[in-house]
């Protein structure tokens, strides 16, 4: 295990080393590609996603799907040290990517070498996706329709190897509210500018009768505003926008349709998409099940990851911290990433997945 922790080690170092902001992960790839290459193996190529069977690989067999993702964010002000320079420091390593997703994508690639070394009631995959950070349609969206089918996917996102069961789903929405134009100093027209702040107070004040015990409340947040063209006309038209954060009780249509119900006859709204719902896995699956044997403790995320778009039995599960990401002097501590890999072995190695 000593000298696969200096590989992980080694390749993290190269990913952080190798900017793969989103959109721009070529480098990226071609650095995961090659050390699968030099395991032995030849990776699918989705795009620049990376899909990878296990050797002996049975369509009879239940099928365990790991998936990380290659993709950053940009690098935020703030950072005291080169985002791309990988910094070694009271047992910590530094730089953009360390955390999120880079030691979860490391730890996961080398759990599916040891996994395939020997026989598994399942079979195992391993996919690489590109923007993950954006949801674009080159990632996670696009491999999507090249998997088999998958009976239980483990997402290496930082969650302190705690498993994270449940996940809230994303909705963003754009509402136009309409009023009349007319001249400011005469106090003409309708004021859509004002229409738009009273009704942002009554969906400031909604709420959504069922509460998760591991997600909360559905959770809606005006973030965007926009009105007027100049200052002596009263606007006629405002725009917000809406982050909608829905928990594993209701789809985003069904909560589309309740925000809607709330609407005068003067505001449209359009859900931009429709297709992040709320994940979960039960609490009852055998990967769980053995979780909590282990002494885990499970949580609900409210962070969305790439497990969103699969349509099966998901959860979170890796090193590092969601806290960190997308935070300056991003890091990951050394003994996080030494203990991801034996955590998933116990989890995973030999465990019968669909009893």
């Amino acid at each position: 295990m000593e000298q696969s922790f200096s590989d992980m080690l080694a390749l993290l170092k190269q990913l952080v080393s190798t900017p793969s902001v989103t959109r721009s992960e070529q480098d990226a790839s071609a650095l995961i590609k090659a050390d699968i290459v030099r395991h032995g193996y030849t990776p699918r190529e989705i795009g620049l996603n990376l899909l990878l069977y296990g050797r002996s690989y049975d369509a009879t067999k239940p099928t365990l799907l790991l998936n990380s993702h290659m993709d950053t964010v940009k690098p935020v002000s703030g950072w005291t040290r080169d985002p791309f320079a990988p910094t070694e420091e009271d047992g910590r390593l530094y730089g953009l990517g360390s955390n999120d997703d880079g030691s979860g994508l490391v730890s996961l690639l080398y759990t599916f070498y040891k996994l395939d070394s020997r026989e598994q009631p399942y079979n195992i995959l391993f996919l690489a996706t590109v923007e993950e950070e954006v949801n674009g349609q080159g990632g996670m969206k696009l491999a999507v329709n090249e998997l088999p089918h998958i009976d239980v996917a483990l997402i290496g996102e930082p969650t302190g190897m705690q498993p994270a069961v449940a996940e809230k789903g994303l909705m963003v929405l754009d509402f136009t509210v309409h009023g009349k134009a007319g001249h400011a100093a005469r106090n003409e027209g309708i004021n859509a500018l004002y229409r738009a702040t009273e009704l942002i107070e009554k969906l400031r004040t909604f709420r959504f009768d069922r509460v998760s015990d591991l997600l909360g409340p559905v959770k809606m947040t005006i973030t965007m505003i926009n009105a007027g063209t100049q200052h002596n006309v009263i606007p006629d038209v405002c725009t917000f926008t809406a982050d909608v954060r829905t928990n594993e009780l209701y789809s985003n249509q069904e909560v589309f349709g309740m925000i809607s119900e709330q609407l005068p006859e003067w505001c449209d709204v359009k859900a931009r998409s429709f297709n992040l719902n709320s994940s979960r896995i039960d609490r009852n699956h055998p990967v769980i099940r053995k979780a909590v044997g282990m002494g885990m403790t499970l949580y609900g995320s409210p962070t969305l990851s790439d497990q969103a778009i699969l349509d099966c039995p998901s959860f979170k599960l890796g090193p590092g911290e969601s806290s960190r990401s997308h935070t300056a002097d991003e890091y990951i501590i050394l003994a996080e990433l030494e203990q991801a890999v034996p955590t998933y072995l116990e989890l995973l190695d030999g465990l019968n997945i669909s009893e």
